[in-house]
């Protein structure tokens, strides 16, 4: 089998070639047809986060082990089962849940192995999607794409999860009364903007520094897209609610978003962190409780929402975000685009495109 992996942190993927595993048990290998390039493989590629007042969360000291296989974001074709696998079989087309926990916590027992101490994240803590050929450790964590497209539906598993865990904890009861503040308009963005509709949102007003994407959030549906360079982004921002900002969430996660998240919301609102851009948390401690404001964070979500999810965009049949495709020896090209914002909506590497 063929992958693209990180050898060193920082340094470019190395093609690699490795024997093709064999699946025991309950394990399962697929034959990859599509991996997307997500936000957080560049923080995987470089080695850790940033969090602020001159601190670093470094991933080898967290246990992140090289060389390391990304790709969290993956569908592929059953190519082969272990002996005890009977609810998948070869051919059939899956999406992978990549957030596998231990298994044994309660955290995992309660159905959020996503919030597990001990994870065993594919793409991150095991081989992932950056690959021709991936093994899964259990065919539980496979979900059946309904038909959808296996490119446009691969960025489920973490930036469409991820949305959609986050609006959940908004609650539709609050979506449905007031515009949501969506600051980031890249993949995850759009795909907030997407789910949107279907929860029964009241429509998003988008920020967003990059004009080709604040047209990108507009022609998915927003309600308005919001330079926060420009003069004052809040006063917009609460003139295009035209009410009480009451949820934000923050796709980005730096200070200034994270601070203009905080700012605009009304009294009671909930302000929803999910990008992980780094640095420190901007907010005046006394406002926390004056405003009576929640601050919550959201890591992509559980198994349970990803089939709910996917169960969702197949019967609505909703719009995805846009996909460029690539092949897998262009991963390199593609993190540097995606680094340097030169990405609207996803990047998915799939195997079968013949080499660049």
């Amino acid at each position: 089998m063929k992958s693209m992996q990180v050898t060193e942190f920082g340094a470019p993927l190395a093609a690699i070639e490795n024997v093709t595993p064999v699946p025991r048990g309950r394990e399962v290998l697929l034959r990859v047809r599509a991996a997307a390039i997500c936000h957080t493989d560049l923080h995987l590629w470089h080695g850790g986060y940033d969090l602020g007042h001159g601190r670093t969360l470094s991933l080898k000291e967290r246990g992140i082990k090289l060389p390391l296989t990304m790709g969290h974001e993956t569908v592929g074709v059953v190519e082969a089962v272990g002996e005890a696998v009977t609810d998948v079989a070869p051919g059939d087309t899956r999406l992978v849940y990549p957030w596998i926990g231990c298994g044994r916590c309660d955290v995992c027992r309660d159905g959020h192995e996503n919030l597990c101490l001990t994870p065993g994240t594919i793409g991150i803590n095991r081989p992932g999607g950056y690959a021709d050929r991936l093994l899964v450790p259990d065919s539980r964590y496979l979900v059946d794409l309904r038909g959808l497209d296996p490119a446009h539906a691969a960025p489920l598993a973490c930036s469409g999860l991820t949305c959609f865990s986050a609006l959940r904890k908004i609650g539709e009861a609050t979506l449905s009364r007031a515009p949501l503040v969506v600051i980031g308009a890249g993949g995850l963005g759009l795909m907030c903007i997407r789910l949107l509709g279907a929860l029964g949102g009241n429509g998003a007003i988008v920020v967003e520094p990059d004009a080709q994407r604040r047209v990108a959030a507009l022609e998915a549906g927003a309600l308005a897209a919001i330079d926060p360079a420009s003069d004052d982004p809040a006063g917009q921002i609460r003139r295009a609610a035209n009410q009480p900002v009451q949820a934000v969430v923050d796709l980005v996660g730096n200070p200034a978003s994270a601070a203009l998240g905080f700012d605009v919301l009304t009294k009671g609102g909930k302000l929803v962190m999910v990008g992980l851009f780094g640095g420190g948390s901007p907010w005046a401690l006394p406002l926390i409780p004056i405003k009576a404001i929640t601050i919550q964070g959201s890591y992509v979500g559980s198994l349970a929402e990803l089939q709910e999810l996917v169960e969702l965009v197949a019967t609505q049949q909703l719009p995805l975000i846009p996909v460029t495709t690539c092949a897998m020896n262009a991963l390199n090209d593609g993190l540097h685009k995606l680094e340097a914002g030169n990405v609207i909506g996803r990047l998915v590497m799939t195997p079968d495109l013949a080499a660049e």
